[in-house]
């Protein structure tokens, strides 16, 4: 090898990965020759890619019935790719999980994180929510690297939307907090609890001929709550580790609680809807463990006082009850929480329509006409539309 690659770490590292899935001969002296260039790295990222996501075909790389058009993002879990169906040509979302990113850094058998991973896939998929993410498909890549294919979003996750047009009025809040109670409260039915409910894993989109209609994404910490449950049986809940991200986090998970239950994911709601409303975390910290702390010890300050748009008092009275530090004292399911908005008298105002000509101003693209689907390779393939706004960060933790 070069001296640029023996002084490379990241070029160290990917030469170490390329070992391991045991390429030789004369592929592997053009990979490793590639190493004295500016690009090496990235050079060296493609091929490994080719090998670890299949095989090409047509310029494109194939992954069983699907293929690979484009990669739409790298984060601390992997990877994410834009794909088609050869044979349905439709389009979806294949996210690609490191298996070390999945046993917490315990390093657990992989056989063992394999099971964990295909029983929470199909548990997610069993889900029927319409405003939860379907998922078409899982498997394993021949380095063992964990994947599976969801549906291709068109719209922004809500910690974007916030960024880009601010807080929301309260009876648009309402509006899409109701569709990811519907999406949660499916979840705990089915003794699911979602451990990581945040703005960037819920998706605000246009479906056919529906707008602001929501998708709750990324059920990767989800935790069973079944009578057999035991800490081997759950893919992101190894003893030890804390999952979730710090601005969302209840205070039982923060203080390491056994018995986390579906009322975490209510505080977490409670969260989203702060931030939905007000533009801003519930609490503000210069670094993650102050936020912590104050998640366990802080009393929130009201909505209604943290932003200039009018919040109605049922609405403050329901995101201070989610927010409460004893899980006992919140609405006790999302299905009891999704009630308790129902029955709200007030916020009744954004519907479809409203939402419609939301779209239509603020967000053109995709409220024209629905784009025809591409035809397969095989009947030539015309320029790809860009999607990206609706593609589920990947691992963003």
């Amino acid at each position: 090898m070069t001296s640029t690659a023996g002084t490379d770490p990241e070029i160290r590292r990917l030469s170490t990965r390329w070992r391991r899935i045991g390429r030789r001969g004369t592929a592997a002296r053009f990979f490793l020759s590639r190493c004295a260039a500016d690009d090496a790295a990235d050079d060296m990222k493609h091929l490994l890619d080719t090998l670890r996501y299949g095989r090409r075909h047509d310029g494109h790389q194939q992954l069983g019935s699907y293929e690979l058009i484009a990669r739409l993002g790298r984060g601390g879990m992997g990877e994410v790719w834009q794909a088609r169906h050869q044979l349905l040509a439709r389009n979806a979302a294949v996210k690609f999980v490191r298996p070390e990113a999945l046993d917490g850094g315990s390093g657990s058998d992989p056989a063992v994180v394999l099971r964990r991973f295909e029983r929470e896939a199909q548990a997610t998929a069993s889900l029927s929510s319409p405003h939860t993410i379907q998922v078409f498909d899982f498997g394993a890549t021949r380095d063992g690297t964990l994947y599976y294919v969801m549906e291709l979003l068109a719209g922004r996750d809500l910690e974007s939307l916030i960024r880009e047009f601010g807080p929301l009025p309260a009876d648009r809040a309402m509006f899409l907090l109701r569709q990811v109670c519907h999406s949660l409260a499916d979840a705990h039915s089915r003794g699911l609890v979602h451990r990581d409910v945040k703005p960037a894993n819920i998706y605000v989109c246009r479906m056919g001929l529906d707008y602001d209609f929501i998708k709750v994404l990324d059920f990767g910490l989800v935790k069973f709550r079944e009578r057999s449950t035991t800490a081997s049986q759950t893919l992101l809940t190894i003893d030890h580790t804390t999952t979730g991200t710090p601005a969302y986090m209840a205070p039982e998970i923060i203080l390491g609680d056994a018995d986390v239950d579906s009322r975490a994911d209510v505080y977490a709601f409670g969260c989203v809807a702060y931030y939905l409303l007000t533009g801003q975390l519930v609490f503000e910290a210069p670094t993650p463990m102050k936020m912590l702390v104050q998640h366990v010890e802080a009393q929130p300050v009201p909505p209604s006082r943290r932003t200039e748009l009018p919040i109605p008092p049922q609405v403050d009275e329901m995101v201070m009850r989610c927010l409460a530090k004893d899980p006992d004292q919140r609405p006790q399911s999302a299905e009891a929480l999704l009630a308790m908005m129902e029955g709200c008298t007030v916020c009744k105002s954004w519907d479809r329509a409203t939402a419609k000509r939301w779209w239509q101003t603020h967000l053109p693209e995709h409220a024209g006409p629905a784009a025809v689907m591409p035809p397969p390779a095989s009947q030539g393939r015309p320029p790809a539309r860009d999607s990206r706004a609706g593609i589920p960060a990947p691992g963003a933790r």
